[in-house]
């Protein structure tokens, strides 16, 4: 029975880092003002029917602080990545020169800082929905252990409340990188 639930907290938490760590890895994509390899993350090429990575085809460099250079390796498929970067929601302008592509970062404005505050808002609550949802499987499995008599009322209850202790200090960690991200795109 003890074994049983430690299992189910175990399981809690190791899918709960999951999305926190998913959940750092978007706000990185998303810029603040100087240029990151991490920005071009998210950005998938297709190469032969496969949608692969862009950092899988190509070298990227920051160059300096507001432009990136991107070397690919198949000068074939420069054009799709061109595309890929200019159809992503980065805003972002590819310009290709030979083998090389050079992305610079445009200024923040404060209309652009508010899209993407709006962006990372909606990031961190698709991240406190992910961890909601695995609060209530790992509910439902306290309630199913309960429904089996593996445990009795008071036990479920006491692991309910660990699970919910587990899942507050989840959600304010995506406040609290939610809050660093909105910082640093106020102070660019």
């Amino acid at each position: 029975m003890i074994n049983k639930m430690d299992n189910i907290q175990r399981d809690l938490e190791i899918h709960m880092k999951k999305c926190i760590k998913s959940f750092k890895m978007n706000m990185n994509t998303i810029h603040v003002g100087r240029a990151s390899s991490n920005m071009l993350n998210s950005i998938r090429i297709d190469y032969y029917g496969v949608l692969t990575p862009l950092f899988q085809l190509a070298n990227i460099i920051v160059e300096n602080a507001r432009t990136l250079t991107i070397t690919v390796f198949d000068h074939k498929i420069i054009k799709s990545t061109e595309k890929a970067i200019f159809m992503s929601d980065l805003g972002l302008i590819p310009v290709s020169c030979g083998n090389v592509i050079r992305v610079t970062l445009p200024s923040l404005t404060e209309e652009r800082r508010h899209i993407l505050i709006k962006m990372i808002r909606t990031e961190a609550e698709k991240s406190k929905i992910s961890v909601r949802n695995i609060r209530r499987i790992a509910n439902d499995k306290t309630r199913i252990l309960l429904k089996n008599k593996e445990i009795n009322e008071d036990e479920e209850h006491f692991f309910q409340n660990e699970i919910q202790k587990l899942t507050n200090i989840w959600i304010k960690e995506i406040d609290t990188i939610l809050a660093e991200k909105e910082l640093d795109l106020m102070r660019f």
